[in-house]
């Protein structure tokens, strides 16, 4: 059996974009629940902002200041159960064992300028926890991310340096990942 559920949203981000395109559409921001597309700039020519949820809490985590990119986010904090012995399963599951995700990742948020690819690469490198998503995006590029880690803190990569904003008074410890 084979379920796009984890790229859908994407797959219909793309589309959107391609329908603002063909109607020179030259400043939107939508969203469609974890997965942002911002065209263009606002019309104070400004970049538009977007926020990186806080995963544990009320509030963002760090803001992103963007013109024409799809930014995804996938964590477990939205969609979950909570277990009659208190346990909390969450919606995303790690395709070796079967269960749910108990990775080092509270979220992973892709920037890139393909929706489809970014909502993939959001939920597989949430799967594949933190060494190995950065080693993935050192292997491959072609994309920025932030990771906000169980250990408290927020990874972002430097194509983002520049539109990067951190959230004061929060817990949180901002790095830079080197390349």
């Amino acid at each position: 059996q084979l379920d796009l559920g984890g790229i859908a949203k994407g797959y219909a981000s793309d589309r959107v974009a391609q329908v603002l395109g063909q109607y020179a559409v030259t400043g939107a921001a939508v969203s469609l629940g974890g997965n942002v597309y911002v065209c263009g700039q606002k019309s104070d020519g400004s970049a538009w902002s977007v926020a990186v949820q806080h995963p544990e809490q009320e509030g963002y985590a760090a803001m992103l200041s963007l013109t024409d990119a799809f930014a995804v986010t996938s964590g477990g904090y939205q969609r979950y159960f909570t277990g009659p012995d208190g346990t909390v399963y969450q919606h995303i599951l790690d395709p070796k064992t079967g269960w749910p995700v108990q990775g080092d990742l509270l979220s992973v948020t892709i920037v890139a300028d393909n929706g489809t690819m970014a909502d993939a690469y959001s939920t597989a490198l949430y799967v594949m926890g933190r060494e190995a998503a950065q080693d993935f995006w050192r292997q491959n590029g072609g994309f920025d991310m932030v990771l906000i880690t169980r250990d408290g803190r927020v990874v972002y990569t430097p194509g983002l340096a520049d539109c990067f904003n951190e959230k004061d008074g929060t817990a949180y410890v901002y790095q830079l990942l080197a390349s």
